[in-house]
């Protein structure tokens, strides 16, 4: 770092320590010139807050909390709003929040992501200045929206095909393993991938490529040549 000019943040330095198992001890410090640094319990790393148990909880709190904070904001100037100008700001501000790393939730629980599927029913409602009951179903349909789990799944399921077609980068691509079967099978064509297994007893991060096999179905017709892939954001 010294031959590049570049100096460590001390005062912004976090130490986090994700163990392999449960089991292992991980009580220790880390000590730079004269300042001593503690492990956290969870750290921010490029907007994504991490604990030392892979979870995402923090994230997931952290992230809900910051939506409805926007969305009481945009409450409060919603009658000076029109239904499409209101819609252009949620997604602005709350949706585009909610996308931001989510391929990160796959595999997590619907209670753990429910959170995040709270937010984005409000936001909805907002949108159509429904009351606090009404039925979300329809509201998505008209605004073209997934709900949150839809949502995680297709962004694993776009970069799982991203890869496999050659248009991710190499460090992506070195994630995933096409299946190759032992026999000959009818199922050797259906461009499945390698789902490692991990141990029960480790903590480990619930990969979004690791999980997008299990989209199933859905890959495969992401596959197919008479449905090309084509981006999109309104969703």
């Amino acid at each position: 770092m010294k031959d590049h000019h570049l100096q460590l943040n001390l005062s912004k330095t976090e130490l986090l320590v994700i163990p392999a198992y449960e089991s292992i001890c991980h009580d220790f410090n880390l000590k730079i010139g004269t300042v001593t640094i503690t492990p956290n319990h969870a750290a921010k790393n490029l907007g994504v807050v991490l604990d030392d148990r892979l979870s995402l909880s923090e994230h997931i709190s952290s992230v809900a909390r910051s939506c409805r904070y926007a969305l009481y904001n945009i409450r409060k100037i919603r009658p000076y709003l029109t239904q499409y100008a209101a819609q252009l700001l949620i997604q602005a501000t709350v949706i585009s929040r909610l996308d931001y790393c989510n391929s990160l939730l796959a595999g997590l629980p619907a209670c753990a992501i429910k959170p995040l599927q709270m937010v984005q029913n409000a936001a909805a409602r907002l949108v159509f200045n429904q009351p606090k009951r009404s039925h979300v179903t329809p509201l998505f349909s008209d605004l073209h929206w997934l709900p949150v789990a839809a949502r995680v799944k297709h962004k694993a399921l776009t970069l799982a095909y991203k890869t496999t077609s050659g248009s991710a980068p190499a460090y992506l691509s070195v994630l995933i393993k096409a299946h190759v079967p032992t026999r000959a099978l009818r199922s050797a064509h259906t461009n499945r991938l390698v789902v490692p297994s991990p141990s029960q007893s480790e903590v480990t991060l619930n990969s979004s490529l690791w999980s997008s096999p299990n989209g199933g179905m859905t890959y495969q017709r992401l596959q197919e040549p008479q449905h090309p892939f084509l981006p999109s954001k309104n969703f």
